[in-house]
This record gives C-alpha cells, sequence and structure tokens, in this order.
C-alpha cells in the first residue's frame, strides 16, 4: 500500500462512519484514491465539479436537505471558495473540507506556491477552522475530529494534508 492509499482508506472510513452521503470534488492527483472510494460506495454521491465553490453550495443545499458532505480539493481552489464561505459562517453551516496542499514542500510548479502559502490563514480568516496533521498517522485521527466537530457544532473545519504526507509532484521522476 503507498503512503496515499494508507490514509485515503482509513480517512474513507471515517467518511463512511459519519455517514457522509454527497462528496465533492475537483478531479486532483492527491485526492484521486479517495475520490475512487467514494465513486464506488453506493451510499454515496460523488460529484465533480467544475470549481470548487460549486462545492461549498452543493454542501450546502445537501445539509438542507438532510445529508452530510465534505469538499474534497487542493490549495489552489481555496481562493475560488472565499466568497462562498461568508455564506456557510452567516447560516451556520457545518461544513467539512479536506485540502491537499500545494505551493509548499518540493513544489515544482511555481503557480500554485501563493495560494498555497496563504491557504491556513486566508481559511481562517473567514471563519473556518483549520486543522493540520503533520504526519500520515494523523491524518485520520485529524479528519475524525474534523468532522465530529463541523457536524456537532456545525462549524466550517478544513483539514490541510500538506505536500509532506502525500508526495510532491515532479516534472522529473
Amino acid at each position: 500500500m503507498n503512503k496515499e492509499s494508507a490514509w485515503s482508506d482509513e480517512v474513507f472510513s471515517v467518511l463512511q462512519n459519519m455517514e457522509i452521503r454527497q462528496v465533492a470534488y475537483v478531479p486532483d492527483a492527491g485526492h484521486a484514491r479517495m475520490i475512487e472510494l467514494c465513486r464506488a460506495d453506493t451510499r454515496m454521491r460523488a460529484v465533480s465539479l467544475t470549481t470548487e465553490e460549486e462545492g461549498v453550495a452543493l454542501l450546502a443545499g445537501a445539509w438542507l436537505g438532510g445529508e452530510r458532505g465534505v469538499l474534497l480539493m487542493q490549495s489552489s481552489g481555496v481562493g475560488n471558495c472565499i466568497n462562498m464561505l461568508a455564506m456557510i459562517q452567516e447560516c451556520r453551516f457545518p461544513f467539512l473540507t479536506l485540502v491537499t496542499m500545494r505551493g509548499e514542500w518540493g513544489e515544482f510548479n511555481p503557480w500554485q506556491v501563493p495560494m498555497g502559502q496563504a491557504t491556513g490563514g486566508l481559511l481562517r480568516d473567514m471563519g473556518v477552522i483549520v486543522h493540520r496533521p503533520d504526519t500520515a498517522e494523523q491524518v485520520t485521527e485529524v479528519v475524525n475530529a474534523a468532522a465530529h466537530l463541523a457536524f456537532n457544532a456545525n462549524r466550517a473545519v478544513a483539514v490541510l494534508i500538506s505536500q509532506q504526507i502525500i508526495g510532491f509532484k515532479s516534472w522529473h521522476k
């Protein structure tokens, strides 16, 4: 089992245990295994988005319809969600997002660096509680705690999963 599969499989179990029924995502290599697992689960509806802010609205609608959801995105997509996060705060919807980070550990693409460096601060500025596991072994526990906080206290919570955990991309392999 590779680095990503281990934490993805465990986090997927957390999502199942939390009765997540809607999974919004923009295709992302860092979430590839998670997306595959969610798409295969007949109890979950995995929705491919054209842009991340659609996921914020989709999850608000899911909550109003009595279902829990999660938004899977890359740090570069966080910037697309900033205005939509105001709705989450004002309406006090629970919101859970798992963010694979770019623009940090070993990044090869300079365009990913600004948003990757700003992600945590921007989310906090919008009232989102940010958790960041330090190791792959902590990801499952952190996601579980974040999901409970989001859905039990009606809070917006993000888990930032670093490039050190998911592995960094390289043009040269």
